[in-house]
C-alpha cells in the first residue's frame, strides 16, 4: 500500500488496517506503535493498558479534540492535528518513531467500533518509515457500549453502522434500512457530521418504510458532565432532517442515535 497509498486519497485505509492480523508481539522485546481508544472522554473509562500506553510515550499524536482528553496523562510531545493537517502530523510521528522514540496514536471510543480509517493512515505512516515497527491495537470503552447501556439495547439484538469515516455510505444506509424494516432489531448509529445527522437518519429510515412511532434517543456527550438524552419518536425526529453545517441541527458531533424495537 505504501506505493500506491495517499493520506488525502484512497484507497479507503480502513481496507489497509484490516488486510491481515497482528503480528506476534512480544511487549517485553519489541517495541510497537499504539492505536489507542481513549474511552467516550471520561478518563474514567479509559483503560489501564491505553493509559499506560499514552503515559510511557515520547510522541503522541491525534485529533486535537481527542489529545485534549488525555494531555495531562503524559509529558509526551503531542503532535495534534485536525483534518487539514492530518497527513503532516502523521509524517512527522512516522518519523519520529522510526528514529527510535515510542510513540501512541489516540482516536476516540473503541477504534474497532468507528476508526479503522484512522489505524490505517498511522499504519501506513509508520511503515512508510520503517516497515519493522509494528502497530497494536488497544481497545477502549466506546462511546456506542454506553449508549447500549443507557437505551437498553442488547448488544446481540441490535444492528450497529457507524457513518462517521469519509467515502461512500450507500451500503452502511442500507444495512440500517433493512434491519429496521426487515429484521426488525434495534439500531445503534454514529451520525456523521454534519451531513448525515440523527434527523436525516430518521428521515432517511421512514422512507424505507420503518414505523414512525419507533422510539428514537439521541445520546449527547455521553460520560461528560454535560451528557443528555433526547427522547422523540422516529417521526418527531425527522423534524430535524436536512443541511449539513453545525448550524442545521441541534445536536453536537458527540453523539449516538438509537432506535428501538418494541419489546
Amino acid at each position: 500500500m505504501s506505493d500506491e497509498y495517499d493520506l488525502e486519497a484512497g484507497p479507503d485505509p480502513a481496507t489497509f488496517a484490516a488486510a491481515a492480523a497482528e503480528p506476534d508481539i512480544d511487549e517485553e522485546t519489541d517495541e510497537p506503535v499504539y492505536a489507542v481508544g481513549v474511552g467516550p472522554g471520561n478518563q474514567e473509562y479509559l483503560t489501564p493498558r491505553g493509559e499506560r500506553a499514552i503515559r510511557e510515550a515520547d510522541v503522541v499524536v491525534g485529533f486535537t479534540t481527542v489529545v485534549e482528553f488525555v494531555e495531562d496523562l503524559t509529558d509526551a510531545d503531542l503532535l495534534t492535528c485536525g483534518y487539514k493537517d492530518e497527513a503532516a502530523a502523521l509524517e512527522a510521528f512516522g518519523r519520529r518513531v522510526a528514529d527510535g522514540e515510542s510513540g501512541t496514536a489516540v482516536a476516540m471510543g473503541d477504534p474497532n467500533h468507528s476508526g479503522y480509517q484512522f489505524v490505517g493512515k498511522v499504519q501506513d505512516a509508520v511503515e512508510r518509515e520503517d516497515a519493522e515497527i509494528p502497530v497494536r491495537v488497544v481497545p477502549g470503552i466506546s462511546s456506542l457500549q454506553m449508549a447500549a447501556s443507557r437505551a437498553r439495547t442488547p448488544m446481540e439484538d441490535t444492528e450497529f453502522v457507524t457513518l462517521h469515516k469519509s467515502g461512500d455510505l450507500e451500503g452502511d444506509m442500507d444495512r440500517l434500512a433493512t434491519a429496521a424494516t426487515v429484521d426488525e432489531r434495534h439500531l445503534l448509529v454514529l451520525p456523521r457530521p454534519y451531513d448525515r445527522m440523527p434527523g436525516d437518519i430518521a428521515a432517511f429510515l421512514l422512507e424505507e418504510g420503518a414505523d414512525p412511532d419507533l422510539e428514537a434517543l439521541v445520546l449527547e456527550k455521553l460520560t461528560h458532565d454535560e451528557e443528555e438524552i433526547h427522547r422523540f419518536t422516529l417521526a418527531e425526529l425527522s423534524e430535524h432532517a436536512g443541511g449539513n453545517g453545525r448550524e442545521d441541527t441541534p445536536f453536537s458531533d458527540l453523539i449516538v442515535l438509537a432506535v428501538r424495537q418494541p419489546v
